[in-house]
Formats: structure tokens, C-alpha cells, sequence
């Protein structure tokens, strides 16, 4: 198994992490939502602007669906995907990994654009000054940073290349924790709380345009296969005609000028339907992960 550090302060920030968890975990939809309120998941968006971006964003939905729309945001994707399957929420965009798990919960939406691909990688990096460190393998009983235990990028993929190798991936590192933000591993590795992480590699690249001196601290040592990208999908009982609705307006963002502006603050090119198949090579990850 991990070694976890067991130092005092260390032991306080868990419980204070372990509290935050439970009470956004027990956090009440918005007073607002309704029957008649679109509830769309979200884990938290890495953008500075954030919270501008996302009442940006729900102005141009509800104006395009002619219904009020709502961002949940949790998190962890765990959080947001059992929302989705209990029917809570109508449609969340989440990671490959979980996906895959559920797909027979979950039904799909639309697949981000990016750099002109439904797809992405994941990227393994170390801090900067780490010249030595040439692929994960090298990284034996160092502390490693993963995201979110259901992020294929953050989490799935490290895991299934170190078994490529014939390594445990349990007992490998000295000790692991997760950030649960693909940009916290980032900043985790730049300042050398962690000697490697697993980050989406989109969100690396995007932080190299909009915060540079995060990534410069960090060196990416290996990068993964395409794999599909992040989906949106939709709870199992939502009525077509209103998936539908809602897959044409993302289809059609990049046609809409205030669509394609808020495309542009998130580094994507648009959205496009895609079918289980993008997904194949996650699916296959898993199952080889799942079995240790």
C-alpha cells in the first residue's frame, strides 16, 4: 500500500480536507432550481475568471434554451457523476474514466473540441529542476501528485502505465495524495511538494498560455496515447427531445459569436458528437487497472 505521511500537521490537514469534502458533499442544490431549471455538473473550472466565466457562460445557455440553467459545481467528479445517475442533475461534463464505469447510466452528449480533436492526453511531469528523471519508472519511492481517483488523465492512466512496466502501482511510490484539481498538481509539482504528477495534459497546455509560471516550474517526462476527451453526458431518463435541444446549442457554439468567445477563454475549438468507441481505450485502461 501508499505511504502516507503520518506528521501532525500533516494529520490536520487531512481532517480539514476529510470536513471540507462532507460539507460540499452535503451542500443543497441551488433554492432556485426547479422542474422547469436546466442543473448542469460541473467539478471546479481552472480559469482565474471562473466565476465570471460561469455566469457568462449560463446567460448564453439560458438565452439559447430559453430556460433557466444552473452550474452545480462539486469537488470531485464522484460527487457530480452520482448527482447525474440519481437524477439530480440533467447533464454534467466529466471525465473519460467515470464515464466508461457508468456508461450504462449515463448517456452521451457531446465531445469538447481540442487543438481539432475530441481528444487529449495526460501528461507525467516533475519539477523543473529535475533534470534526471526521464519517465514515471523513475520515479520509485518518490511522493507523487495524482488529481482525482476518477480522472483517467490524473489518475487511470499513471496507474495502467506502471503496470505496462509490471509495477504495483500501490506500493511503487513512497507515498501519493490527490489534489483534486489538475491545476493544483501542477502547482503541487512546481514547488516540489510532490517529485511527479499526473495532470490533464489540456489543462497544462492552457495554464502554459494563461499562467506560464506555473508550468515553467514543471517538466513534462512523458505524454500518453490520444485518449477521448472529457464528455458531456446526461442523466438516463432525460427525455430526448430535451437532449436533443441541449446537444444542438453545444454543437453550435462555435457558430455563435458570444459562443465562440467563451470557446476561446476555454483554449476549445467546439463540440462534437461522438460515440462510446472514443472511449475504448480508457475502457480497456480500466479494466486492466481494475483487475490488480
Amino acid at each position: 500500500m501508499d505511504r502516507v505521511n503520518r506528521s501532525p500537521g500533516s494529520q490536520s490537514r487531512r481532517r480539514f480536507l476529510r470536513c471540507a469534502a462532507l460539507l460540499a458533499a452535503l451542500a443543497p442544490l441551488p433554492a432556485g432550481a426547479s422542474d422547469e431549471t436546466l442543473r448542469i455538473g460541473l467539478t471546479p473550472v481552472f480559469l482565474d475568471d471562473q466565476m465570471s466565466f460561469l455566469r457568462e457562460w449560463q446567460r448564453w445557455l439560458e438565452a439559447k434554451l430559453g430556460r433557466a440553467v444552473v452550474f452545480i459545481q462539486r469537488g470531485n467528479y464522484r460527487e457530480i457523476v452520482d448527482l447525474v445517475r440519481s437524477g439530480k442533475l440533467d447533464f454534467a461534463w466529466v471525465c473519460g474514466y467515470p464515464y466508461v464505469r457508468h456508461q450504462r447510466e449515463l448517456k452521451l452528449v457531446a465531445v469538447p473540441l481540442w487543438q481539432g480533436r475530441p481528444q487529449y492526453r495526460s501528461y507525467i511531469i516533475v519539477p523543473a529542476d529535475d533534470t534526471r528523471s526521464a519517465s514515471i519508472t523513475d520515479l520509485r519511492g518518490k511522493v507523487f501528485a495524482y488529481s482525482d481517483p476518477d480522472s483517467n488523465s490524473g489518475f487511470l492512466y499513471p496507474r495502467y502505465l506502471l503496470a505496462t512496466h509490471k509495477e504495483d502501482p500501490g506500493n511503487f511510490f513512497g507515498r501519493t495524495f490527490f489534489t483534486w484539481a489538475h491545476r493544483k498538481v501542477v502547482e503541487a509539482v512546481g514547488v516540489a511538494l510532490a517529485d511527479g504528477g499526473a495532470v490533464d495534459g489540456y489543462v497544462w497546455e492552457t495554464l502554459a498560455e494563461l499562467r506560464p509560471e506555473l508550468t515553467r516550474a514543471t517538466r513534462i517526462v512523458e505524454r500518453s496515447p490520444l485518449l477521448g476527451y472529457p464528455p458531456f453526458v446526461a442523466r438516463a431518463d432525460i427525455p430526448p427531445a430535451e437532449l436533443e435541444r441541449f446537444r444542438a446549442v453545444l454543437l453550435g457554439m462555435a457558430a455563435d459569436p458570444v459562443g465562440e468567445e467563451l470557446l476561446r477563454r476555454l483554449r476549445l475549438d467546439g463540440f462534437t458528437r461522438a460515440s462510446p468507441e472514443l472511449f475504448a481505450e480508457i475502457a480497456h485502461m480500466a479494466a486492466r487497472v481494475e483487475r490488480l
